[in-house]
């Protein structure tokens, strides 16, 4: 009896420890804390780090061409746009595909450089490839698109959908309230983000 109590609690320590290794690899970037450290190599070859926007504004977007909701937001230029009106705000914007090869948004450096020029992407800083899916899993990515928003002082300030309708149909992005623009203009002018978090919607990103 005591020996089958034993072995029961050995178990139950060992799932214990699964569920709490697998959910510390999970870990939300959460608004109002650090923006969780990273370091990929982008579709040129170099490397993008947390560090290196240390002082400046930063926009995460999970992005998977294949995705409908990219293409929604894509196909309308709707997401080019905001890169653009940002970057021209001196705000940084980085572009991340978390798809591992074999999935569904895999792109080798060449494929992602021919699919940034074909998506119009001069307003991103970079296409990040992270294919092991370590900076998406940090960051708790779950869709495409999945947006984050980084202050200068390295914390997170907004993370979730870019906007409040989750349909795949680009016709509603007009009358649709775009969450990831409103925190931007609330930040650059000095205020606090309105709406710091929402529910992500989008295709599941594909680790």
């Amino acid at each position: 009896m005591l020996y089958q109590v034993a072995k029961n609690s050995f178990r139950l320590a060992v799932v214990c420890a699964a569920i709490c290794a697998s959910t510390f690899a999970f870990a939300n970037a959460v608004p109002g804390e650090a923006a969780p450290d990273f370091s990929e190599v982008d579709a040129s070859g170099k490397t993008q780090a947390l560090k290196d926007y240390k002082g400046e504004w930063l926009v995460l977007e999970w992005f998977n061409k294949d995705c409908p909701y990219v293409k929604k937001h894509y196909g309308s230029e709707n997401m080019q746009s905001l890169q653009q009106k940002y970057a021209a705000k001196g705000v940084k914007w980085l572009t991340v595909i978390s798809s591992a090869k074999g999935k569904q948004g895999y792109l080798e450096p060449k494929q992602a450089l021919e699919e940034a020029l074909s998506h119009n992407l001069n307003a991103s800083a970079a296409l990040v490839l992270d294919a092991d899916g370590s900076m998406g899993k940090a960051y708790g990515a779950k869709t495409t698109p999945h947006m984050f928003i980084i202050n200068p002082e390295g914390k997170v300030v907004y993370a979730g959908a870019i906007d409040d309708n989750d349909s795949a149909n680009p016709a509603v992005i007009k009358t649709s309230k775009n969450y990831v623009a409103a925190a931007l203009d609330e930040v650059l002018a000095g205020k606090p983000v309105t709406v710091a978090s929402s529910r992500a919607y989008g295709c599941s990103v594909k680790y």
